[in-house]
């Protein structure tokens, strides 16, 4: 009877080891991909800005999609918004407060189909020290292409909007015209380009 229970232990590890196998790791490469936003200022136009220092890892189920995971880390006080003025506003505590939250992050949770290949990718994304849940709008991955020094690289781009309220960035200023200085809704928009981690 344990010598039946040994071998039926075996063979299900045996079975599983191609559905390990075709996860890959993939980390994000920093210096060819974008972490953006956009929201809008005055009511007549929008702002845009990016985060200059992140890091992620992405795990690539080739096998089930729906099955790979993504982390990702962002240094809060990297915000560029291209002017230094509102830079360091974003950076102080009536918005991201980077003394006391350095950084944002992302935790995929689940990954689902969409059409012609795109991906709905649910996570929990850490801001100002809440977390919220998000859906990502994957678009396709790229196929695999080497670069110059040998490196296989992939690529996508992602998008979402958020209520910055939503994660306590609350400050805002009211206008003698009505409205108010700062909207509520951010738009994220990412461009990734990832490369292949070497086994060691």
């Amino acid at each position: 009877m344990r010598k039946n229970f040994t071998r039926a232990m075996l063979t299900a590890a045996i079975l599983a080891l191609p559905s390990l196998a075709t996860a890959t790791q993939w980390n994000i490469d920093a210096d060819h991909s974008n972490v953006g936003f956009s929201v809008s200022h005055l009511m007549v136009s929008h702002v845009k800005g990016n985060f200059n220092k992140y890091s992620g890892i992405v795990d690539l189920n080739d096998k089930d999609i729906t099955k790979s995971t993504v982390n990702v880390t962002i240094d809060a006080a990297s915000v560029n918004t291209n002017v230094q003025k509102r830079d360091e506003h974003l950076k102080s505590p009536d918005f991201f407060d980077v003394a006391k939250y350095p950084t944002l992050t992302f935790v995929s949770k689940k990954w689902t189909r969409a059409s012609k290949g795109a991906l709905k990718v649910t996570g929990d994304l850490t801001i100002h020290g809440i977390t919220k849940p998000v859906v990502l709008n994957v678009a396709p991955f790229s196929k695999e292409s080497k670069d110059p020094w040998g490196n296989l690289r992939r690529g996508t781009s992602a998008s979402t909007t958020i209520n910055r309220k939503d994660y306590g960035l609350v400050w805002n200023q009211a206008l003698e015209t009505g409205g108010v200085a700062v909207g509520e809704e951010v738009n994220i928009s990412l461009d990734v380009e990832m490369i292949k981690s070497q086994p060691k």
